[in-house]
């Protein structure tokens, strides 16, 4: 594999959906330390002046962002759980954002739909977008697919990602990823990015 080369003045490090729900207790990825990688990942891309980014999924009491049609969000909606319409009141801990990051709230898995990640990382004229989350079957596939059509560098943090089945993790990042994203190692990050 060639050495990864990141340019932190058109690169986004987009930590997306780091649950507290799920992270803390999802077997694969306390096995992986996920946290503890991806904190040294964020810490790094912070030194390094590059923009810092979140999302979650959010919906209003009631949620009215839901059409019965959705098959995964209108489960959601059925079972009662309260909706949360607060993003950051999702992220782990360990993981808030400094009051300077933004945190995209999104209401579909991919964290581009409905939002404005898009407008923020224009703004910034950010070309590659280095990737991590929960879970790798869900925004991190469905963001790669929209990143990639968009023409953006992709680059996904496989060691900091984390699905409820790692077979199906293990799966999308050897032979689905790499046709369109880099897949790479947290310490292959931090290694690219100036102290």
């Amino acid at each position: 594999m060639e050495t990864l080369t990141l340019d932190p003045a058109r690169t986004a490090l987009l930590i997306a959906d780091f649950y507290g729900q799920f992270m803390g207790s999802l077997p694969h990825a306390v096995a992986r330390d996920c946290i503890g990688k991806t904190v040294a990942v964020r810490e790094a891309a912070r030194c390094s002046g590059m923009l810092v980014c979140y999302s979650a999924t959010v919906f209003r009491p009631g949620y009215p962002e839901v059409s019965e049609r959705n098959k995964i969000f209108s489960q959601r909606k059925a079972s009662g759980q309260p909706a949360v319409s607060e993003p950051v009141a999702l992220i782990h801990d360990a993981l808030k954002p400094a009051e300077n990051e933004p945190v995209v709230g999104k209401h579909r898995v991919n964290a581009f739909f409905g939002t404005d990640l898009g407008v923020l990382l224009s703004a910034r004229d950010v070309n590659t977008l280095l990737m991590l989350g929960y879970a790798t079957s869900g925004v991190i596939l469905s963001t790669t697919r929209f990143a990639a059509d968009a023409d953006y560098r992709i680059v996904i943090v496989e060691d900091c990602c984390a699905d409820t089945d790692p077979h199906v993790h293990d799966f999308l990042c050897t032979k689905i990823f790499p046709r369109q994203a880099e897949v790479v190692q947290s310490a292959d990050v931090v290694r690219a990015l100036p102290r």
